[in-house]
């Protein structure tokens, strides 16, 4: 799992290649030096920006990026991962009085989810497809 990125204000096109740039690209390169890693995102607009769409296009040979169709909820894994984040936070002992003591609270919880936490949210994908196929994109269990 990669690191929790704090962002201080709205995101942008811009904000999100820097992402990109400073974290992205040297966690894949750690994790998947092989350039076998598949990058996964939604299609908010700055995800979709031109200047993100470039820049992962010129990356291509480093990682895939896992191209998602459009208003695909039941195929991203992050709302799970989100919430399971979420339930981390409020079961700590003591509750985040401040926007820092929230950031240290998920940075920690996030280090806490077991190791293999997203490999078994991403086997279960195969099912998601599957269902999404049958129900020809409409809502799934998922």
């Amino acid at each position: 799992m990669g690191p929790l990125i704090r962002l201080e204000t709205t995101l942008t096109g811009d904000r999100y290649l820097s992402i990109l740039f400073d974290h992205l690209h040297l966690f894949m390169s750690i994790v998947h030096s092989d350039g076998l890693g598949q990058f996964q995102q939604d299609n908010t607009t700055p995800h979709a920006s031109r200047v993100a769409t470039k820049w992962l296009q010129e990356h291509s040979s480093d990682f895939r990026h896992f191209h998602l169709p459009p208003k695909s909820p039941d195929m991203n894994i992050i709302e799970d991962t989100w919430d399971a984040l979420l339930h981390a936070v409020e079961k700590r002992s003591q509750s985040p009085r401040t926007p820092m003591d929230l950031l240290t609270a998920m940075q920690d919880s996030w280090c806490e989810f077991p190791p293999g936490y997203l490999q078994t949210s991403v086997e279960c994908m195969r099912h998601r497809v599957a269902a999404l196929l049958c129900v020809r994109g409409g809502p799934t269990q998922y």
